[in-house]
């Protein structure tokens, strides 16, 4: 992986500030007419990764800073000695340190809002000052200018970080392989026996494959130089010189091998454990045994732990036993990155996760249920709306009609519509019999009906002074007496 390979310290980063005396390997016959491009910065994969630079860059540009850096060994500048020269540095470059620590501020600050914003705290006050604690890479009770503390903590916190960079690294390797070897044990489950035998089979003879490969030699041992002296080089193996071979892979010739140009050394030893073509080897796995390389040289030859390899400190260590007769190297497949405790506690955790997913799918389909009866209530709430809408519209249209407006709740319109029909029936049924009998409007009519009229009070005197359903009670007090 690139970033596997991007990695530089603080420390480093100070050191190179300095432009180191160029080192001629006319000698070599290996430099070149064109004009050598100066080294591409390298990602450090901090968070802060540009502010630091910026900081290192404006710093390079005052001289006295320049030479003070190059005085002050390492161990003083891990412990602040180094930050305390800011206080020398010129206006102009101060000016623009005090810029560039309130743009840095500025940039949490925005970091800070929009994580509460997703976080729903929209309407939440937030304290910047108290929230500004978590990042000790800078002063947060002067947001404004860049002063000492602030150099202080930019080397300290940017070396503790890259100091643990490789660890998070080695942890996230170590979870890779258990989630491997999980996936493939509950692949298992889901064969049948003959299936299953055939897949172990067939897993077993991949191991095997793996594992049968050529000698890898001790990374920074004679031999291994040797070897990238001979096939990469293209040189003599009996005119090996650690000098002349450390000129050699310095590329960008500052004097140091940086982690970068270590790892280079590698790439030799690593082709013959892996080859992206087999289906035995894991691309995942030969990036982290790289890793395991440069660490391993960096413990042995980086006597000052500054992350670098100077010329100095490579030719003590070629004179070293352990260079001229190393051990054998363990590659991965000899040393498993997970222990069997690692592996059950890495599968309980992962139960306990599918427990949880599954409770949680539970509750949703709650929610779901739940939300699809209110829904049900809703629309059975929205139909008896539109009824009672449709029968305000009928009895809208019956006045504008002309018919009388009668106001009646609920069921009793039934029963008035009842009373009401049988009314009109009995009328219907008692007039044509009289209009058969006597012509209308004759003295004898009008006689007659006074009888009827008298007779029908007689026999219910309460009638005249009770409404009758569908005529109007105006209609019997305005003509009481008519025969």
């Amino acid at each position: 992986m690139c970033w596997s390979r991007a990695l530089l310290s603080c420390c480093a980063l100070l050191l190179m500030l300095l432009q180191p005396p160029c080192i001629d390997k006319d000698a070599f016959q290996i430099r070149s007419d064109k004009p050598e491009e100066p080294p591409a910065n390298v990602d450090t994969g901090l968070h802060y990764d540009r502010y630091l630079r910026e900081v290192i860059d404006f710093l390079e540009k005052d001289q006295h800073f320049r030479e003070k850096l190059h005085n002050t060994d390492m161990e003083d500048i891990k412990q602040g000695k180094l930050a305390k020269e800011l206080d020398f540095v010129s206006h102009h470059v101060r000016t623009k340190l005090d810029e560039l620590k309130r743009q840095e501020v500025n940039r949490l600050r925005t970091l800070i809002k929009a994580k509460q914003d997703i976080e729903g705290g929209n309407d939440i006050a937030v304290d910047h000052q108290a929230l500004l604690k978590q990042f000790e890479y800078l002063n947060h009770m002067n947001p404004h200018t860049f002063e000492v503390e602030d150099l202080d903590r930019l080397i300290k916190s940017a070396t503790k970080d890259l100091e643990n960079y490789d660890k998070e690294r080695h942890e996230e390797f170590k979870k890779y392989e258990m989630m491997k070897e999980h996936d493939r044990r509950e692949h298992l489950k889901t064969l049948n026996e003959e299936e299953r035998k055939k897949e172990e089979e067939h897993y077993e003879e991949m191991r095997k494959k793996h594992a049968d490969h050529p000698k890898v030699n001790h990374p920074g041992s004679e031999n291994q130089l040797k070897e990238v002296w001979e096939e990469a080089d293209g040189l003599d193996p009996e005119d090996f010189d650690p000098k002349t071979f450390f000129n050699l892979h310095d590329t960008n010739g500052d004097g140091f091998f940086d982690e970068q140009e270590l790892e280079a050394l590698f790439t030799k030893e690593l082709e013959k454990i892996y080859d992206p073509t087999n289906e035995e080897d894991d691309m995942v796995e030969m990036e982290e045994e790289r890793l395991r390389m440069r660490e391993h040289v960096m413990n042995e030859v980086d006597t000052n732990k500054d992350r670098l390899v100077s010329l100095d400190e490579f030719l003590v260590a070629t004179k070293k036993k352990e260079f001229l007769e190393p051990d054998s190297w363990e590659t991965l497949e000899q040393n498993q990155a997970y222990t069997d405790a690692e592996m059950r506690e890495f599968e309980e955790h992962l139960a306990q996760q599918e427990q949880d997913l599954n409770q949680r799918a539970v509750d949703l389909q709650k929610q779901r249920n739940e939300l699809e009866r209110q829904q049900e209530q809703l629309n059975a709430q929205k139909i008896e709306l539109q009824q009672a809408v449709e029968h305000m519209e009928r009895l809208k249209s019956q006045k504008e009609d002309g018919l009388p407006e009668v106001h009646i709740e609920g069921s009793d319109l039934s029963h008035v519509q009842a009373a009401d029909n049988q009314l009109h029936a009995e009328q219907e049924a008692q007039l044509p019999a009289h209009q058969d009998q006597l012509p209308p409007g004759s003295p004898q009519d009008h006689q007659q009906q006074h009888e009827e009229h008298q007779q029908h009070s007689e026999n219910s005197p309460q009638q005249t002074h009770q409404e009758v359903p569908g005529v109007h009670p105006e209609v019997v007090q305005e003509h009481p007496n008519q025969p």
